[in-house]
């Protein structure tokens, strides 16, 4: 399979893309088919030589990645093929599949935004995903903690900043979190389904910003919140910048 590989500590501009052999899950493991990964400063760090620890080289980088879970070891027991999944491990990411640890797998609120496929020119909204908390989210009072709600509407914008209306397209422009305000009317219980929903609504030199709303299953609205994006030069995000 294809992988990007880093065969020295001498920083990104040295990774190359070759062929490895796929990996096998363990029994407490789940194999991943990456349908996306994230780049971050730990992973920088990493191909760097820079961070506390040095994987054996060459490797394969990539700290965070989601996809579709297509095996998994016996002992596993909360996950099955087909099962949409966000993981974590020191590497791995940066290939066409990965393997996981059962218990690093399906953290966060595994909400996965996509492209509406259909919008009218009255639509604003360009970005939907359905999402169903998991009870450990939950607040004291039984229902979803107000942090949580929060972050659903939190990532969501930051796509719908990168929207662009002309085309239908987004482009690749690394963003980072300015400022973010929501008003919540309601919470859902864990268990039960929502909808969250993201648009642009404007873009002022480096400033993006963007809407974002959850609803229940039965449309009524639930919270509703505005972010200021922040586009920053790639030398920057890479800490490079001098």
């Amino acid at each position: 399979m294809r992988a990007v590989l880093c065969h020295s500590f001498t920083g990104p501009e040295d990774l190359r893309v070759g062929e490895i052999e796929a990996p096998k899950p363990a029994g407490d493991e789940v194999l991943i088919d990456v349908h996306a990964a994230s780049v971050s400063f730990m992973d920088q760090l990493l191909v760097s030589g820079l961070y506390q620890m040095r994987p054996q080289t060459p490797f394969v980088p990539g700290t965070e990645a989601a996809g579709i879970i297509v095996a998994a070891g016996e002992e596993v027991t909360k996950f099955k093929p087909g099962d949409r999944v966000a993981c974590s491990s020191w590497i791995g990411g940066y290939a066409e599949r990965m393997i996981a640890k059962e218990s690093k797998s399906g953290d966060g609120l595994r909400i996965f935004a996509g492209p509406l496929g259909r919008h009218s020119h009255k639509a604003t909204a360009v970005l939907a995903a359905t999402w169903t908390p998991d009870p450990n989210l939950t607040a004291e009072d039984g229902l979803v903690a107000p942090e949580f709600l929060w972050s659903a509407l939190d990532c969501p914008t930051g796509y719908a900043c990168n929207y662009i209306q002309q085309s239908g397209s987004y482009d690749q422009a690394p963003i980072l979190l300015g400022r973010m305000s929501a008003r919540i009317k309601a919470r859902p219980r864990p268990g039960e389904r929502c909808v969250i929903t993201a648009w642009p609504t404007g873009r002022d030199g480096r400033k993006r910003v963007a809407g974002a709303a959850a609803h229940d299953e039965a449309g009524t609205l639930l919270a509703v919140a505005r972010a200021t994006w922040i586009v920053v030069e790639r030398d920057v995000q890479l800490g490079r910048a001098s």
